[in-house]
């Protein structure tokens, strides 16, 4: 796709990879940036420098998501892109309290399932759309520090399949955002599971981003040696076990 003159909705955008994302989609050529964030007061520098709209938006909430979505509407008629891109992060395992888990379970997987219901069928009446979720190389590989997020990670990553799957052949596009770790605010340090192949900026992360949104692909690796890793799981699977053991042993509080 080509961001020239499209309207683009941005979760997550008061910092790291949203902001990042609201920022470039803009300098791509946009023609209108919503950015949405549970952080009001942090959306204001990002719309005012996109020359977008900032709405506040708790994407844990189907009805907060149903007001952005009314919102971009009325504003500018449609939607193109849709970024379901906010996140969050705790660690732990089994123990972390079933609030922890369910709070995961809104933010990475229900908020891009309510996003879908409310934006996906009017993409397709209009002839397609480009439907973004960021998941995590988490989502692919797991995380040693994180179960709720891992969890969690690897459910975003089957529905943004489903939808590619479902509606591929629809006009709909589907990428999916699989990076290790990204210099933002949910960085605690550098030194976890998830840096051992170094530290990208967000913007070194949307550069791949629009690649592969030119392209129309599927997973976007900021990372490239996800990849690798990847291919090593399906190929030994026990294998693959053993090396995150070691990980967890490196890495984990636990």
């Amino acid at each position: 796709m080509d961001l020239q003159g499209k309207i683009a909705v941005v979760t997550g955008a008061a910092s790291g990879i949203g902001r990042a994302a609201a920022l470039r989609f803009a300098q791509e050529g946009a023609a209108g940036v919503v950015v949405a964030d549970i952080d009001a007061k942090g959306l204001q520098p990002v719309a005012q420098e996109t020359g977008g709209v900032a709405v506040r938006c708790d994407v844990s909430r189907e009805y907060d998501i149903k007001q952005l979505v009314r919102v971009a509407t009325e504003r500018f008629g449609r939607i193109d892109v849709y970024f379901s891109n906010a996140g969050i992060i705790s660690r732990g395992g089994p123990e972390v309290a079933d609030e922890v888990w369910e709070r995961n379970w809104r933010v990475h997987v229900m908020a891009h399932v309510w996003a879908a219901r409310a934006v996906v069928e009017p993409m397709i009446a209009r002839g397609g759309g480009y439907f973004l979720v960021t998941a995590s190389a988490a989502g692919l590989l797991n995380i040693v520090e994180s179960a709720p997020y891992g969890v969690t990670k690897h459910a975003a990553v089957a529905f943004a399949e489903w939808l590619a799957i479902a509606y591929g052949r629809r006009g709909l596009r589907v990428s999916c955002l699989c990076p290790q770790l990204v210099r933002t605010g949910m960085m605690s340090s550098e030194d976890t599971s998830a840096g051992v192949d170094g530290v990208l900026s967000a913007e070194q992360v949307m550069d791949e981003v629009v690649k592969i949104m030119a392209e129309e692909k599927f997973l976007v690796l900021p990372h490239p040696q996800v990849l690798q890793y990847l291919q090593a799981k399906g190929a030994n699977y026990d294998r693959w076990l053993g090396g995150m053991q070691k990980l967890f042993l490196r890495y984990s509080e636990g």
